[in-house]
């Protein structure tokens, strides 16, 4: 499983790829964030142009440059992104496959296009999505929680929706994020592990609870720690792998397992 870490430190961002991380995501999605999760306590990055070139020059690894949700700033979006060298961008708050269609348009091949499904309208168009040249998909669950009006962050991974929306999608596909073995809370970086192997997730974000818990700790141990853990998990076998289900689905949900879908 591919790990991408939030960050425009060059040194941290280097050592953690050289530790066995697969790539950056570079973060300049604020047009209109802060008034879509108002009071939601999530993260919103400043980051700039001048960051995105900065962790160019520090790391060999994959760059993402997360740009803001489509409309009349797209095309210098782009056009800055692929200058600076980003491999990839990734396109927020998608709803329609028009809006993917003009940004791969814009990225003509320059770069990959991928998008974060985090609207119940996205979710309803997966398959749709699932048909375009994505170099990934992914399904933000805190911006799907606002969308629905929810107050539980990890509801579609017990409903049945990011199974569904994964039953589509043939290029990789990402969910959640991850922390440290032993950390994470209301769940624990463990059992959001083994639903991400559960649900053959390619790839995952290392965001604020990451960089909080390697506090005063060595990347070089830490993150290929965190990844024999996941390649643990998928040496498990069925009954262990459900009790792990129904592990999560309780600490999800506070709901007994038997009440919850499976």
């Amino acid at each position: 499983m591919d790990l991408f870490l939030f960050t425009v430190d060059p040194g941290w961002g280097r050592d953690v790829v050289a530790a066995g991380a697969a790539g950056i995501v570079v973060d300049w999605e604020r047009r209109g964030k802060a008034r879509r999760q108002l009071g939601e306590n999530t993260q919103i990055n400043e980051d700039t142009p001048e960051d995105l070139a900065r962790m160019r020059a520090a790391t060999d690894g994959r760059l993402i440059c997360r740009i803001n949700g489509f409309g009349p700033w797209t095309a210098a979006e782009v056009d800055a992104a692929t200058a600076l060298g980003a491999d990839e961008i990734l396109l927020p708050m998608v709803r329609t496959p028009d809006e993917v269609d003009r940004t791969l348009d814009l990225a003509a091949g320059r770069c990959g296009v991928g998008i974060l499904v985090e609207t119940q309208d996205a979710v309803d168009r997966a398959a749709a999505f699932a048909r375009r040249p994505l170099s990934r998909l992914y399904v933000g669950l805190n911006d799907l929680r606002i969308d629905r009006r929810s107050d539980q962050l990890f509801r579609p991974l017990v409903d049945g929706t990011v199974d569904a929306v994964r039953a589509e999608v043939t290029m990789p596909f990402g969910v959640g994020g991850l922390t440290l073995p032993g950390r994470g809370f209301p769940v624990s970086a463990g059992l959001l592990a083994a639903e991400l192997v559960r649900l053959r997730a390619d790839f995952t974000f290392l965001r604020r609870s990451f960089t909080a818990d390697m506090a005063g700790r060595d990347p070089f141990t830490e993150v290929p720690r965190l990844l024999e853990s996941i390649a643990a998990l998928r040496r498990t076998g069925p009954a262990d792998a459900a009790a792990l289900r129904s592990r999560f689905v309780t600490a999800a949900t506070g709901e007994p397992v038997a009440a919850a879908s499976a």
